[in-house]
């Protein structure tokens, strides 16, 4: 079988490995020349563990090549970003231009399926899209939605290991589509229509941001009752039946912030306790903003001087290099912002240069610094000693005791 993956980012470049490593000859398509040239050298352009000895492999045996370009195969995954428009409106031009990419190549018995988190009736839409440019392909291609499902860092595990939800137009799309991830998924390929396929991943991820809502919202209470909200949370865990998850400067990344929106923009009235929870989340990186000037403002009336603030981490969750939505760039951003002439130094280990802020070593950071800001839990920063000599603000739990 031969495979066209539309889109070399996060998802579709691991996908694509994966499959490619399992005998799927691959086609990987990208818009970006750079990413497309890096791909067919070998090197990975994300951080992901483990990735780049495989996409060596693939490249090398030639199961993998990258192009600008789809080319003629047999089965088309759209796996490219589905980012905002306007208030919060999902925006799916992408996955509609790499979709109208593919038509000219589609043949009768082709797999045409769509990965990338989308609004319901999405699938719905690039069909009726597919069969008006091509109309004698009607009913005999097969179309489905199966939305990914992995966790940063974890990638080629997760992509073998988890549990599937494959969403056909039809019967007969469905079993196509089992039929391709099979091949290199080990989990459960969960059954059932495309519209309830697109719904499931939006519900996955509005739950967590649901949950996480909670933790940040018993965060601000704790933060203002005087209490030490990890040990309330940790204590609260010693029930059988609860399981509050831990609070952080904000929720980040290309799927728990974006992905409620998808259903908040479809069914205003009927989705308030995710719109709500959206708003706590938004919320909190603000709140942490005020907190550093805050904190900033009581140490140069104390000492009068201006300190030196080392800003820890800038992804939107621990041990990537993923920067996409994060609330501890969003925090810096605002605190450079409004602090003139402060001497604040940004850290963020696994990304090696930023276009915007200049980066300094962890360790050097956190001796120089009198004020340090914990903004997200990477593994570097937690075998830094908690200083009585400094400030310090720990928004994700670093030094929970």
């Amino acid at each position: 079988m031969k495979a066209c993956f539309m889109g070399l980012g996060y998802i579709g470049l691991p996908t694509a490995i994966i499959a490619a490593k399992c005998g799927v000859q691959i086609v990987g398509v990208d818009i970006n020349p750079q990413v497309v040239e890096m791909t067919n050298q070998g090197h990975l352009h994300i951080i992901e563990p483990g990735m780049e000895e495989l996409l060596q492999e693939v490249v090398k045996n030639g199961q993998l090549k990258a192009s600008t370009t789809p080319e003629i195969c047999d089965a088309y995954f759209m796996v490219v970003p589905t980012p905002f428009k306007g208030n919060h409106e999902p925006d799916i031009s992408y996955v509609e231009a790499a979709t109208r990419a593919v038509v000219p190549c589609l043949k009768e018995g082709d797999l045409y399926v769509i990965e990338s988190t989308s609004p319901v009736g999405t699938t719905d839409k690039m069909a009726h899209l597919i069969f008006e440019l091509r109309p004698e392909l009607r009913d005999k291609i097969y179309i489905a939605y199966c939305p990914e499902r992995v966790l940063p860092g974890n990638v080629i595990y997760e992509l073998v290991h988890n549990d599937r939800v494959i969403g056909g137009m039809n019967e007969a799309s469905t079993d196509k589509a089992i039929e391709f991830y099979s091949q290199f998924v080990q989990g459960k390929l969960h059954r059932t229509n495309c519209k309830t396929a697109e719904m499931c991943k939006l519900t996955e991820n509005s739950s967590r941001d649901v949950q996480i809502a909670f933790a940040n919202e018993l965060s601000l209470i704790c933060d203002k009752a005087g209490i030490n909200v990890w040990e309330l949370i940790d204590l609260a865990n010693k029930h059988p039946r609860v399981n509050i998850l831990q609070p952080g400067c904000g929720v980040g990344g290309h799927c728990i912030a974006v992905d409620p929106y998808f259903i908040t923009a479809d069914f205003p009235m009927e989705s308030k306790i995710i719109a709500t929870a959206r708003e706590i989340n938004n919320y909190k990186p603000f709140w942490g903003a005020e907190k550093v000037q805050n904190t900033m403002l009581k140490f140069e009336l104390e000492h009068h001087r201006k300190p030196c603030v080392a800003m820890m981490g800038l992804a939107f969750k621990p041990n990537i290099d993923d920067l996409r939505e994060s609330p501890a760039k969003y925090i810096i951003t605002k605190v450079m912002q409004s602090c003139n002439n402060a001497n604040i130094l940004v850290v963020e280990p696994n990304v090696k240069s930023h276009n915007v802020f200049k980066l300094t070593d962890y360790k050097e950071a956190y001796e120089k610094a009198d004020i340090v800001v914990m903004l997200v839990a990477h593994d570097p920063f937690k075998t830094l000693p908690y200083r009585e000599d400094k400030v310090i603000l720990d928004f994700c739990g670093i030094y929970k005791k």
